[in-house]
């Protein structure tokens, strides 16, 4: 099966990300088992109504490591993020793909990203006293942090079928493509 080649961007953009969306998968992880509760609204604790109590053992006041690695790996696959975006579309990268990877790479890229960024950012004190409007968007900071989660759950699971589709494909040629550009 021919592999498609992949530009030196393409290649490095993509492992870039790959190490970003891991840090943040093990920090994100980190930062729920110190709440594992989400809530809709401006405000949630543990004396409050949850929306979703999620079944992960309660942690208390252990996420500080987290949240700095998650502040760190967001903003280096936000800016990673945002020149293979540009450049995929300047260079018509997400073109050359079939419908449906077409579909799912733009529905990524585009909307779930953007989405994963935009609920981030309302959670942000710091932002949101500067931006107030961005956390009324999504009806509080409660409310955007579930938003966020489910967003995080859907890329896990984008990954996980990217994983599974490169694997159908060929995994050692697909892998040697992504690493070195050739097929």
């Amino acid at each position: 099966m021919a592999h498609t080649v992949h530009s030196t961007l393409v290649r490095v953009t993509h492992w870039i990300n790959s190490l970003s969306f891991f840090a943040l998968i093990v920090s994100g992880v980190a930062i729920l088992i110190a709440h594992p509760r989400l809530y809709w609204g401006e405000t949630g604790s543990l004396g409050t109504l949850s929306l979703l109590d999620l079944p992960i053992p309660l942690t208390l006041g252990h996420s500080g490591w987290g949240r700095y690695l998650h502040f760190l790996a967001a903003w280096i696959c936000v800016l990673n993020g945002a020149l293979y975006a540009i450049a995929g579309l300047f260079t018509r990268h997400f073109g050359k793909y079939n419908v449906l990877q077409r579909g799912a790479y733009i529905s990524v890229v585009f909307v779930l990203f953007p989405l994963m960024i935009a609920t981030g950012l309302a959670m942000s004190p710091a932002i949101t006293s500067v931006v107030p409007a961005l956390v009324n968007v999504f009806g509080g900071q409660q409310s955007a942090r579930t938003i966020h989660f489910f967003v995080a759950a859907s890329l896990v699971l984008f990954f996980f079928g990217h994983i599974v589709m490169v694997s159908l494909a060929g995994l050692s040629d697909s892998v040697r493509a992504m690493i070195t550009g050739h097929a």
